[in-house]
């Protein structure tokens, strides 16, 4: 018969686990106490016996076998715990309060012995109550038994032995209660967990895991969980929108392609020698697609990296200063102010390629969407942090406040910026490489409304310093 399954839950074994060590020490702490006891008793047992007996042996040295007779006499007839008995020279009992020594086999000397005296309990019972006791030969060949009813003693510890008994019984009760309760918690809290996995399995990322602000592992799972579901429903919905736009920016250029490789097609049959530009054209236009797909793989392939791929140390002042004199002169054929300020020695670990790829793509925007007659400032300098930034200041239009993170994504273009060839993947690029990096991607505006120009856009990425 298969069991509940609270019972087959990790914590419920874990409890019967912890119960079970739990019994067992409280088992030999219990036998400790017991023994312990019984044994501290039997030496205060041993300590009276041995004043009585060492009272009436000097009694009996003084003043003879009839002053000890007598104080024998007066001793059982005041009562109490201790248990006397002379007996002559051939064992037969004279005075005291027993009628017989229980030390039948005396072998001389003094000899304590450990027996069970009869009598009645409190309920008129007869009973059998633990004593001790020791006899010896005194010099005029007489016997003396001395002993002690120590039957309290072990009612007593009979009494704590079932207490302590019967408290580890309601801990141990306690115990195993409060483990099913626990494993019923656990239960539900891993049912919900199991339960929005399932979901996300089955496809519906919509699904999150209550949490409880408990701030314990469960609540903590819980988040962790939350928050892997929405970087995955981003991922999906990501890919979606990518698959979406993918269709779209690249219709009409596949569209113009097929028309012109047509028209080249017609061209050539034709005989005129117009199809080898129109071949011209479709081959530049394909190598266009293939550099969006190659952005779209270099974008994957930093996302999905564990670590910056073929990381090495290198200024990054440098490389600033190699971008500013590649795109110089290219910002000049448009009639714009390109100046560049770079401290020196901005030694960082990552990768040169895609680095210098992500500020070539921010200093081009930056050159493709400035009016002719603006300016173009790119900066490198070590922030206060420690951290290295290279940022890229223009005075073109800008990007409203409410579309800074969206042109972060891949494939968004602005309306304005339909006009323009690109497919929208460079700002996405510049911040996978600074993901990559440990570091960030900063948009904020630029030097504002100057002679008819901006507010310009301000673009900096902040990388971790070496």
């Amino acid at each position: 018969m298969r069991l509940p399954s609270v019972f087959r839950r990790t914590p419920f074994r874990l409890t019967l686990s912890f119960l079970a060590l739990f019994a067992t020490a409280a088992s030999a702490l219990l036998l400790y106490v017991y023994f312990a006891s019984q044994s501290e008793a039997a030496n205060r047992a041993r300590a009276g016996v041995e004043r009585e007996l060492s009272t009436l042996e000097g009694i009996y040295r003084e003043r003879g076998v009839e002053a000890l007779n007598a104080e024998l006499i007066d001793r059982a007839s005041r009562g109490g715990p201790y248990l006397f008995l002379l007996m002559d020279a051939e064992g037969q009992p004279r005075t005291g309060n027993v009628n017989e020594s229980p030390i039948v086999d005396y072998q001389g000397g003094e000899q304590w012995e450990s027996f069970r005296l009869s009598g009645a309990d409190e309920q008129g019972r007869v009973a059998r109550r633990w004593a001790m006791g020791v006899q010896l030969r005194l010099p005029g060949g007489e016997l003396l038994f001395v002993g002690e009813d120590i039957g309290d003693s072990e009612q007593y510890l009979n009494r704590l032995s079932l207490y302590l008994w019967g408290a580890a019984g309601i801990v141990f009760l306690l115990g195993l209660g409060g483990g099913l309760l626990v494993s019923r918690q656990v239960e539900g809290a891993m049912a919900r967990l199991n339960a929005v996995v399932d979901a996300a399995r089955s496809g519906d990322l919509q699904q999150r895991v209550a949490v409880q602000n408990t701030g314990d592992e469960l609540d903590e799972l819980a988040g962790n969980l939350n928050a892997m579901l929405d970087r995955l429903e981003q991922s999906m919905a990501s890919i979606r929108h990518a698959g979406d736009a993918i269709a779209h920016d690249l219709r009409s250029p596949l569209t113009r392609m097929r028309a012109r490789l047509e028209v080249a097609l017609i061209d050539a049959e034709a005989g005129r020698v117009d199809g080898q530009e129109a071949l011209a054209r479709a081959l530049g236009e394909t190598d266009d697609l293939l550099k969006t797909f190659n952005t779209v793989l270099s974008i994957a392939r930093l996302q999905a990296a564990a670590e910056i791929p073929d990381a090495t140390h290198f200024d990054v002042a440098e490389m600033a200063t190699d971008i500013a004199e590649l795109y110089g002169p290219a910002a000049e054929d448009k009639g714009l102010d390109f100046a560049a300020e770079i401290t020196p020695g901005l030694q960082i670990n990552g990768n040169r390629a895609f680095l210098a790829q992500a500020l070539s793509n921010v200093v081009d925007n930056a050159i493709k969407y400035t009016p002719e007659g603006g300016a173009v400032m790119l900066r490198a300098r070590r922030r206060s942090s420690g951290e290295v930034e290279v940022s890229v200041t223009d005075t073109g239009p800008g990007v409203a406040l409410e579309d800074r993170e969206r042109i972060l994504d891949r494939f968004v273009r602005l309306d304005d910026s339909r006009t323009q060839a690109g497919a929208g993947l460079g700002l996405s690029l510049v911040r996978a490489v600074a993901f990559a990096h440990a570091g960030r991607i900063d948009l904020s505006d630029g030097p504002g409304e100057i002679d008819g120009f901006g507010p310009g856009l301000r673009v900096a990425l902040v990388l971790p310093p070496l």
